[in-house]
């Protein structure tokens, strides 16, 4: 995907398009009426203290009749641009999973290329929602990952150790096994599927791709949705530009088109088996119920099961739950959490700012840490969010960021 992306960017660079890698949109810009206006991109060479270092450049404003978020999932413009025009009322909740994956340099010996394996479950809990995919692609590579929904009660659950877990188990071990790893990532996906789908067209602008939330959930599969919902939008926004129409108008082309496309057909027919799994069926349920969705009703039935509460209300206290205590690392195979975070390939300006920020870190910690003893530090797949005891604390620990220095 990355080398399919490199290319048709040149193509489109070929065609007059600009392209500004490395520069993030950080504001939307609204006109008078509070259509979009466009975005700005931040300010560059600013210091950790939030003053202008020697190297400031100033962030730039781009304008446009028509402004396509594709942030992925949850952006934190496409966020605002939700709340603002009310995009999901009378949908669903949202809800997201959280997916941890790593590339290997295996033994030629246990390639073999093509291979697509994926698994349900094993190691989560069964009343987890989650499951792994290995791949074998390129020369000799093997990228392996496992993915936890975000709606887990027992906070002592850590979805970096249950990957350390995963590796464990023979069907990937044996694969692994005198390989080596080379690369690590996390990132969230969009798993609400049909149900929280937004209003995707509004003053100025749309959503496309994990922005709106069209991932095919029970095939941990999205790429195809995210490129045909930017045509699709790319499409309604040369009619519009084309029809010489005076202000801003809704794209409203974009949204009746992909009802009709292949993306709302098959999102549709998919829509009953992520939430059948936290209905009183259970695990096993629900697993019955998707077969029978896919093979036999394929999204005929007549009712649609609901999200019934944001994935954050899901969380329980950590005393009605058992410590959950995970084996140590063994270097080989599996690996502590600062060992993966090096083959991120992450870095940073010594003097950039935090981007994280906490409004109070001392209320924080008093509204979470008692119920839920750290879950921050368990959720992360970077080891980013931490308490370290702090005598001089009410509970005797002190909640951080460890940003790079």
């Amino acid at each position: 995907l990355g080398f399919f992306s490199k290319w048709l960017a040149d193509q489109a660079e070929a065609l007059g398009v600009e392209i500004f890698p490395g520069f993030a949109a950080a504001e939307v810009l609204f006109n008078e009426d509070g259509s979009i206006k466009g975005v700005a991109t931040g300010n560059m060479g600013v210091g950790k203290d939030g003053e202008p270092t020697g190297e400031f450049q100033l962030g730039m404003e781009l304008h446009g009749k028509y402004t396509i978020f594709a942030e992925g999932a949850r952006g934190h413009l496409g966020k605002q641009i939700i709340a603002k025009y009310q995009l999901d009322a009378g949908k669903d909740p949202q809800s997201y999973g959280l997916g941890i994956k790593e590339v290997w340099e295996v033994d030629p010996a246990k390639f073999e290329k093509g291979l697509v394996v994926h698994s349900m479950g094993y190691p989560l809990p069964k009343e987890v929602y989650g499951g792994s995919f290995m791949y074998h692609f390129g020369d000799n590579l093997v990228s392996l990952g496992l993915v936890v929904s975000l709606d887990y009660e027992n906070p002592w659950l850590s979805p970096y150790q249950e990957f350390q877990k995963l590796k464990q188990h023979p069907l990937f071990r044996d694969v692994l096994e005198g390989g080596k790893c080379i690369s690590y990532g996390a990132r969230s996906l969009v798993e609400g599927g049909f149900q929280s789908i937004p209003k995707v067209a509004f003053p100025g602008g749309a959503l496309i791709g994990d922005s709106a939330g069209f991932i095919n959930v029970p095939k941990v599969k999205g790429t195809h949705n995210a490129m045909k919902s930017g045509m699709l939008a790319a499409e309604a926004a040369w009619t519009a530009l084309s029809q010489s129409t005076e202000g801003t108008v809704f794209l409203y082309d974009y949204e009746e088109s992909l009802r009709k496309s292949p993306i709302w057909k098959e999102l549709k027919e998919v829509r009953n088996m992520r939430p059948s799994f936290h209905t009183p069926l259970g695990l096993y349920g629900g697993i019955m119920y998707s077969g029978l969705e896919a093979y036999l009703l394929k999204g005929r039935a007549p009712w649609t099961l609901k999200h019934k509460t944001p994935d954050h209300a899901a969380i329980k206290p950590a005393d009605k739950f058992p410590k959950i205590e995970y084996e140590k690392p063994d270097g080989k195979i599996t690996f502590d959490i600062l060992t993966s975070v090096s083959r991120t390939g992450t870095n940073h300006e010594e003097d950039q700012p935090v981007h994280l920020q906490v409004k109070d870190w001392d209320a924080h910690t008093e509204e979470t840490y008692p119920p839920f003893k750290g879950v921050e530090n368990r959720f992360c797949p970077a080891g980013v969010y931490e308490y370290v005891e702090d005598e001089s604390k009410p509970h005797g620990v002190r909640f951080q960021i460890n940003a790079q220095k």
